[in-house]
C-alpha cells in the first residue's frame, strides 16, 4: 500500500513524547491531531480500565470556548439540551443539531462562568459552525479555541489516583461536574467524566507546555494501583452503549434515532437550532433505531469502524456502524442502526466481504 501523507497541519498533544516514550504502537487523526491507539497489549489495557486504572491522552477532545456577554444565549442557539439551569462548574451532554434536525455532534457543554462556556467536541468542525452562527446572528461573543488539553483517569482505582494529587475533595464532585484546581504550577480543571463506564475523571491541563509533566505526575501517583497507559477502549465503549459520533452516525441521524431522546428539549425557543425539525420528527416518528448486535466472531478487522448492511429474511434493515471483540462477552459484539420495525432477539446477517455472518439484535447496553 502506497504512503499517506497528510496534507492538513496535524498537531501533536502535550502528551505527544510521553505516549511515544510508554510505547504507544499506532495513532489515529482525530480534530486535526493525534490520539494513541494503543500500547501493544489491547486485552491487557482492557482489562487494566475494569479492574483497576488506566490513563489516556484524549488532547483530541478540543474546546470550543464562548465568550463574551452573549455566550449563554449562543450555547443554548447551538444546543437542543435546556441550559437554563446550568450551573457555574456543571457540565451537560447535550445535542448540536444542524436546521434538518441532524445530529452534528454530541459535546459536552461546560459552563466556565456566566460569559463563559466550552463545548467539548468529538470529531468535527464545530468550532468553525459556532462562529459562523455567531456572526449570523451578531452576537458579542467571542469564538475560539483554548490552550486546553483533557488527560483522561478511569478505573475503579482513578478516584484515589486523582484525590492523591489534588485532594479528596474530588470524591465528593458530581459526575459532569468540575473545579479549578493547581497541582504545583499546572493549572487544571478536575472533571468526574470521560469516555468509559468504569468511573474516572479528566484533567483539562490549561498549560500545553506543562503535558509531559502532568503525565509522569498521574503516572507516579498511579504507580500503587498499577496504572498504565491505554486509550478509549472500542470495547469497553461498545459493551458499555456508548454512542461515537461520525462513527455510529451518518448524515442523516437525529438524536431521537441513537437514543439522545433524553437530552433534547422540544419546549426550547425556535430560535434553538434544529428543534423545530426535532419537533416534527418526533410527531413523524423515527424510521431507524440504535439497537446492539452479537454477532459470530469470525470477523474480519475487528473494531474497525464500519457501515456494513444488515438483512433480515433476505431484505436490508440497515447497518452495522462498528464492531468489537467483547473480553466479558467473549463474543464479537457492535451497534446497528436499523428499522424501526427491527427489535432486539431479531435474526439478522452481516454481509461483509461477500460472506453472510449470523447474528442476532440486542438491547443496549450489554454490560450494565
Amino acid at each position: 500500500m502506497p504512503p499517506i501523507v497528510s496534507a492538513g497541519r496535524l498537531r501533536n498533544s502535550p502528551y505527544y513524547e510521553s505516549t511515544i516514550a510508554e510505547g504507544a504502537e499506532s495513532f489515529l487523526t482525530y480534530n486535526r491531531m493525534l490520539i494513541p491507539r494503543g500500547y501493544g497489549d489491547r486485552e491487557a489495557e482492557y482489562w487494566r480500565l475494569i479492574n483497576s486504572v488506566s490513563m489516556w491522552d484524549v488532547a483530541v477532545q478540543r474546546q470550543v470556548q464562548l465568550k463574551g456577554p452573549d455566550a449563554a444565549r449562543l450555547a443554548q442557539i447551538l444546543c437542543t439540551r435546556n441550559l437554563s439551569k446550568q450551573q457555574i462548574g456543571q457540565g451537560k451532554y447535550v445535542a448540536v443539531c444542524d436546521h434538518l434536525g441532524t445530529l452534528i455532534n454530541d459535546p459536552i457543554a461546560l459552563k466556565i462562568d456566566d460569559n463563559c462556556y466550552w463545548l467539548s467536541i468529538g470529531n468535527s468542525d464545530i468550532w468553525f459552525w459556532a462562529r459562523c452562527v455567531a456572526g449570523e446572528r451578531r452576537l458579542n461573543v467571542e469564538v475560539s479555541e483554548p490552550d486546553v488539553s483533557p488527560l483522561a483517569v478511569q478505573g475503579p482505582n482513578a478516584e484515589d489516583v486523582v484525590a492523591s494529587l489534588v485532594g479528596d475533595w474530588v470524591r465528593s464532585l458530581k459526575y459532569f461536574w468540575f473545579r479549578d484546581a493547581m497541582l504545583g504550577d499546572i493549572p487544571l480543571k478536575v472533571a468526574r467524566s470521560g469516555w468509559s463506564k468504569q468511573g474516572g475523571f479528566e484533567l483539562y491541563l490549561m498549560d500545553g507546555s506543562k503535558g509531559d509533566h502532568l503525565w509522569q505526575l498521574v503516572k507516579e501517583a498511579g504507580k500503587p494501583f498499577d496504572i498504565g497507559p491505554g486509550y478509549p477502549n472500542p470495547s469497553e465503549r461498545t459493551e458499555s452503549g456508548l454512542l461515537n459520533w461520525g462513527v455510529d452516525t451518518d448524515e442523516m441521524t437525529n438524536p431521537f434515532e441513537v437514543r439522545m431522546g433524553t437530552y433534547v428539549d422540544l419546549d426550547l425557543d425556535d430560535d434553538v437550532i434544529g428543534i423545530k425539525a426535532l419537533r416534527r420528527i418526533k410527531a413523524e416518528g423515527i424510521r431507524r433505531h440504535q439497537l446492539g448486535i452479537i454477532a459470530d466472531r469470525n470477523y474480519e478487522n475487528e473494531d474497525q469502524s464500519i457501515w456494513l448492511e444488515i438483512e433480515k429474511d433476505g431484505v436490508v434493515i440497515g447497518h452495522m456502524t462498528h464492531k468489537a471483540w467483547s473480553y466479558r462477552l467473549q463474543a464479537m459484539i457492535g451497534y446497528a442502526l436499523v428499522s424501526i420495525d427491527a427489535n432486539p432477539g431479531d435474526a439478522i446477517e452481516v454481509l461483509e466481504n461477500g460472506r453472510r455472518v449470523s447474528g442476532s439484535l440486542s438491547e443496549l447496553p450489554f454490560v450494565m
